[in-house]
């Protein structure tokens, strides 16, 4: 019972309250505190709430001549809590139209606050695997990227035969800065490849992951122990990342 009427909108208190004067018909603030268990200093709080939504009444009773009466407290008929339900749809109402009308405003101040970063973790070899569908998912034509080759390899042996075919069926260009302890060997097959590399010593540039700049995202992909990646998407750290490969880029060349 005490579960149903806190569904109807009756706090727990007021729901005890309202159950305790019903069984005992009509009762003072001490009784109905002693029947419900809550506590006399708050009694009161939950009476008045009753009286505001009409099921409970007081009236005064004189106990003897002279003496200044006291205050009583009856139940009302369980059908006023039909009105309680009916204030509560009302309420939610008032509430549903409130958010239609101020809604607008709220996303305009949403939007007009600037941009907000979104970004999103990726676990293990699989979560890897799953950045790099998103990446072959952009409309962007060109990718920025800078890795280590030795890890990449080590974790996705078929990279070259099964990513780099996908890139290129997209005609996505590719700009790489990589480290690999094979020397710089990948110059030969750039133009077949759709992109342009730059080679660093692997004992002068010490390096272990992949980072992609490709549109307003940031793939980075941790490679060593516990593969994981993470996907940051903001226009302002992508361009700033990618000032940041292309002062490398200039740096590789010399």
């Amino acid at each position: 019972m005490l579960d149903e009427l806190k569904k109807i909108g009756l706090s727990e208190n007021e729901a005890e309250v309202y159950i305790a004067l019903l069984e005992l018909g009509s009762a003072t603030a001490q009784e109905i505190a002693a029947k419900s268990g809550i506590k006399r200093t708050t009694i009161y709080v939950q009476i008045e709430a009753l009286l505001k939504i009409g099921l409970v009444s007081s009236f005064e009773k004189e106990m003897s001549k002279g003496k200044v009466p006291k205050t009583y407290f009856r139940a009302e008929d369980p059908e006023n809590l039909k009105r309680v339900v009916e204030k509560e749809k009302s309420t939610t109402q008032e509430k549903e139209d409130s958010l239609k009308k101020t809604l607008p405003d709220l996303e305009r101040l949403f939007l007009s606050s600037g941009e907000r970063p979104r970004v999103r973790f990726f676990e293990g070899v699989e979560g890897l695997n799953a950045m790099q569908d998103e990446f072959l998912k952009t409309k962007d034509n060109l990718v920025e990227t800078i890795s280590s080759l030795d890890d990449v390899l080590r974790i996705f042996p078929q990279h070259p035969e099964k990513n780099t075919p996908r890139r290129i069926k997209r005609h996505i260009a590719s700009k790489l800065i990589y480290t690999s302890s094979r020397g710089p060997f990948l110059e030969k097959e750039n133009k077949e490849m759709l992109r342009e590399t730059r080679y660093f010593p692997p004992d002068k540039f010490h390096f272990s992951c992949d980072i992609a700049i490709y549109g307003n995202i940031v793939a980075i992909s941790s490679l060593r122990g516990e593969p994981f990646g993470i996907i940051i998407e903001s226009e302002q750290i992508a361009n700033s990342m990618r000032s940041m490969f292309y002062l490398a880029w200039k740096g590789a060349d010399k």
